[in-house]
């Protein structure tokens, strides 16, 4: 039942109303009854008025180069600047019929309606970011540029995503998420500042939570998973699995050696590794690469059998030697000193290089310690085997001078081969202090061939074996007792030298310079004084004379204190014996 009050109220506003349409009609030129608008459609107008500040839908019913024009149902038709209807390519892409929205925004001097399709889209826009930050729903953006302390991002009005926003983790490079459109959460908006702040992470943080929700309920010992490399250490190699992070260890990346796991992977990259261990309660998984593969040190004595001949490609190279690679996971060391034969180098790097393929010989191979000794040298023949055949031992031979030491020379013999002349083979005479005094680089000499040592690469020659060796003639000249004249040529502590002959010294021991007592033997002698002296002894081996001046000087006369003391001695020898010749004739007679 309608109360009748309402009804009298309702009819006094259609009353109204009414009067408003026909004060309308009367003072301006609209259309008559007869005419195509009816009193029924100004009336239905005059109810749906609408104000500034509103969004209206409009139709578009003329499009000129600098503004369009749009019926919104008001007593006239209002205009909207072309230019916000242009697109990047500066075409207008609506047509005459179109219905658009549009914001009522004034009029201007001459009473015509200006509208507006950017105010209209941002009211809207507004509208929404109040909607979806009330309800915490995501609202979809684009990534503008990147500026201080984040990234600028287009919701339909300009938004900032704080770098700390980004993502769960730290982003160093911001520059990748130009250009992508994204979902975003709105933390807060300010309509009057014209701000919106933005956040990417609480997205980011449900994605992945999903997705470790997932990843552990699939994830297993033994899988084979692929994931995303998020991180590389010294140590091994971080993998997104998906929501959850998996640690594939340095040892477990090759059968080989790797020095740096960065030099071989990078951030990004996708990977495929099996899981070799999974703690759920710890959300721990350890992940190899490796064991995709078979390892081949399994069976690597039967493949590389020692002596065998292969190719392999240096890979690193060392003070002490080279690594190559036989294939992918081993590796073989070619030692220094099995790179060549008669060439000495300082570092490998001086002929070999890394990337070059070289062919080698297997000399060892240990399957347990992984490692595998190799030799560069041993790919050609050896030299020091022909060596020891072209000169046997006795061979005179001529060579240059190349090096002089304070240990001996060496002897340029064949391309790459030196002999060395040892200081104590120089001379059978002299005493060498230092070979310099004697050779020059570059000088011509002839030597005996003494030794040649394969194993040790050794070629021994002798100067002073030209010549015969005195010291085989000196024992039978200079015998024992015999007396010798020489000049003295040195001074010390323990007694003199003097030259017999040229390059023949003997030592006059200081207890062997005088029969009187002596504390320097300078105080009897200098260098250069004509001493002679009686030869004690004569070692050819060792090549020393022992001398004596004292034994050449007349013995002394013995003196009386020791003939009373022979007297005593003698006397109380012959009563000792006297006495026990007694008693021993008393103990006959008691018998």
């Amino acid at each position: 039942m309608v109360n009748n009050n309402n009804l009298n109220s309702i009819k006094e506003k259609e009353g109204d109303a009414d009067s408003s349409v026909k004060s309308a009609v009367n003072s301006s030129a609209l259309p008559s009854k007869d005419e195509d608008m009816g009193f029924k459609e100004l009336y239905e107008q005059s109810l749906n008025q609408i104000q500034y500040g509103d969004i209206a839908i409009g139709k578009v019913v003329q499009i000129n180069a600098d503004t369009v024009m749009v019926d919104v149902g008001w007593k006239t038709e209002g205009f909207i600047p072309a230019r916000e209807l242009r697109d990047a390519k500066g075409n207008i892409n609506i047509s005459v019929g179109d219905e658009i929205e549009v914001f009522v925004d004034k009029r201007d001097s001459e009473g015509n309606l200006i509208l507006s399709r950017d105010k209209a889209a941002k009211l809207k826009i507004w509208d929404e970011i109040k909607n979806v930050c009330e309800k915490n729903i995501p609202i979809k953006g684009k990534v503008i540029e990147k500026v201080k302390g984040g990234l600028s991002i287009d919701i339909g009005v300009t938004a900032f995503l704080p770098g700390s926003q980004i993502d769960t983790r730290p982003i160093k490079d911001l520059d990748k998420f130009i250009g992508q459109t994204l979902d975003f959460h709105v933390l807060k908006y300010d309509r009057k500042r014209n701000n919106v702040v933005l956040s990417r992470r609480s997205i980011v943080e449900a994605e992945r939570e999903s997705e470790k929700k997932d990843t552990l309920s699939n994830i297993k010992e033994g899988s084979i998973v692929e994931g995303i490399i998020k991180n590389i250490t010294d140590y091994g190699i971080f993998i997104d699995l998906g929501g959850i992070d998996g640690l594939l260890h340095v040892t477990d990346v090759s059968w080989g050696r790797i020095a740096k796991p960065a030099d071989a992977f990078h951030k990004g990259d996708k990977i495929k590794v099996k899981v070799l261990s999974f703690d759920s309660e710890k959300e721990r998984v350890s992940l190899g690469l490796k064991q995709l593969t078979e390892n081949p040190w399994e069976h690597i004595t039967d493949k590389y059998p020692i002596g065998a001949l292969v190719d392999g490609k240096v890979v690193n190279l060392t003070d002490y030697g080279v690594f190559v690679e036989l294939e992918p996971g081993v590796e073989g060391l070619v030692h220094i000193s099995e790179m060549y034969w008669t060439r000495e180098i300082k570092h490998p790097s001086k002929v070999l290089n890394v990337g070059e393929t070289i062919k080698v010989v297997v000399l060892e191979v240990n399957a347990e310690a992984k490692r595998v000794s190799l030799s560069l040298k041993q790919t050609s023949p050896n030299p020091w085997e022909k060596l020891r055949e072209k000169y046997k031992v006795g061979t005179v031979v001529k060579g240059t001078v190349r090096n002089i030491t304070n240990f001996g020379v060496f002897v340029g013999i064949e391309e790459g081969i030196d002999g060395l002349v040892h200081v104590s083979d120089i001379s059978w005479k002299h005493r060498v202090t230092h070979p310099s005094e004697y050779f020059k680089k570059g000088q011509e000499v002839e030597a005996v061939v003494l030794n040649v040592d394969i194993e040790n690469e050794k070629f021994s020659l002798g100067i002073k074996q030209i010549e015969k060796n005195p010291w085989e003639d000196l024992a039978q000249k200079y015998a024992p007792g015999s007396v010798v004249t020489g000049k003295i040529t040195n001074f010390t502590d323990f007694g003199i030298f003097v030259e017999i002959e040229e390059g023949i010294e003997g030592l006059v021991h200081i207890s062997e310079i005088s029969q009187k007592r002596v504390k320097t033997s300078s105080e009897l002698y200098s260098v250069g004084d004509t001493v002679s002296a009686i030869v004690k002894s004569i070692d050819t081996k060792s090549k020393k004379i022992r001398l004596s001046i004292k034994d050449i000087e007349a013995p002394p006369p013995v003196p009386a204190t020791n003939q009373y003391i022979n007297n005593t001695e003698n006397i109380g020898s012959n009563l000792a014996q006297a006495l026990a010749e007694v008693k021993i004739g008393n103990s006959k007679k008691g018998e």
